[in-house]
């Protein structure tokens, strides 16, 4: 249901204040948060079973803060002595709505997970700074006008097909069967002058070595056949924390012919409770895991595909042990960022935690984009969807970073 939107909501601190909501997060907000990530960081072991739905710094001081205890929705807090950076700025006060809360910045790589049509997608792409799209609405007329807006997105396609058993397959008959699936749609005239790749199944798992090859020769052939028909592929398509890095150099078959094909890979990246967590440096094990896969794997190799994230955010369904609630999407965080000190603006909450992942983003030429789940979803996925405030503080970021 439709609801007018506040796009400069405003929260106050303890004396009363005024403040922005890009003021409160980028001060107090910001120390609670950084606060946070540096008590819960630690390595988490791979590999991590998963389910997910398909400034510069100043130097480190000591600041005492109080947690929730781990696992609390409660405000129980404990205490303890961590490092953490030096807060940028200090809340002020602020006498008149803040025009535009996030300040003009670089091109973004930002996109969007489209489940249904809706009239903030519009709102979104008229920015004209939208990077990736990712979609199952596979309407031409829908998806030609909102290319228009934003010309520069790149537009993966996916269908709707069942998990795959990778014990039973066999690669070349089963590449076969997901391309005569794909063609009606992706083959359809109209859709090529939309998409520009497309995808093969879902966030496949590989339990073993040998399933994985099984999973590279499928994906090489899928790459190889579509190119026949002038489509490109996403290849990979894996769930947050997956695959181990060790079963890498068994992928290798997929990788070498998307390469030759004009392909991508595809990954997904979650975390939770928010989406620093487990991160490690400039790296992760959930969120920012693709510079492991990278550095570790591929560039090594000579095999940098292009890479496109085709699903990311907060996902409480991710990874191990974690601190906070149990919950799903982003929504069910809110009060527990709250907790933290983090504020009541759940919404300019999250849209803050996904600029922070753009800004690493920017950082990796490689890098196409990463395309938020999600927007306008089904019931099974609402906690999830940004549709309302966020997307309409997330129109606002956009709108402040040029085109690329």
């Amino acid at each position: 249901m439709d609801r007018s939107l506040d796009r400069n909501k405003r929260t106050r601190d303890s004396g009363g204040r005024r403040l922005s909501r890009r003021d409160f997060l980028r001060g107090a907000g910001a120390v609670a948060l950084a606060a946070f990530v540096s008590a819960c960081r630690r390595a988490v072991p791979e590999p991590l079973p998963t389910i997910s739905p398909s400034p510069s710094p100043s130097p480190a001081t000591t600041t005492q803060v109080f947690l929730p205890a781990v696992g609390s929705q409660g405000s129980t807090a404990t205490p303890g002595i961590i490092a953490t950076p030096s807060p940028v700025g200090s809340p002020t006060p602020v006498p008149t709505p803040t025009p535009t809360p996030f300040p003009p910045g670089p091109p973004s790589k930002l996109g969007i997970f489209i489940i249904r049509p809706h009239a903030q997608v519009y709102d979104l792409m008229s920015t004209g700074n939208v990077a990736l799209v990712k979609t199952i609405e596979h309407d031409p007329i829908f998806l030609s006008e909102i290319k228009a807006l934003s010309p520069g997105a790149l537009f993966v396609g996916r269908l709707l097909m069942p998990q795959i058993d990778l014990g039973k397959i066999d690669p070349a008959a089963e590449a076969r069967r997901v391309v005569d699936l794909l063609l009606p749609v992706a083959g359809d005239s109209r859709r090529m002058e939309i998409f520009d790749a497309w995808e093969g199944y879902n966030e496949p798992v590989a339990s073993d070595a040998e399933q994985m090859k099984r999973l590279a020769d499928m994906e090489a052939e899928r790459v190889r056949l579509l190119a026949g028909y002038g489509i490109r592929s996403v290849i990979g398509n894996f769930s947050a924390g997956q695959p181990p890095l060790e079963d890498w150099p068994h992928f290798r078959p997929a990788l070498e012919s998307a390469r030759e094909h004009g392909g991508y890979l595809g990954l997904h990246e979650y975390s939770a409770p928010v989406m620093q967590f487990g991160t490690e440096g400039d790296e992760g094990w959930l969120t920012l895991r693709y510079r492991k896969v990278y550095r570790q794997q591929l560039i090594p190799a000579g095999l940098d595909l292009p890479l496109v994230i085709t699903e990311c955010g907060i996902d409480g369904t991710v990874g191990g042990s974690r601190p906070g609630p149990h919950g799903q999407g982003w929504q069910h965080f809110v009060k527990y960022w709250a907790e933290l000190g983090m504020g009541t603006d759940g919404a300019g909450n999250y849209v803050e935690q996904l600029a922070w992942y753009d800004s690493e983003l920017m950082k990796d030429d490689y890098v196409v984009g990463a395309a938020i789940f999600a927007i306008n979803t089904t019931s099974d996925w609402q906690t999830y969807d940004i549709l309302g405030e966020a997307a309409a503080i997330l129109e606002q970021y956009l709108a402040v970073h040029p085109p690329r």
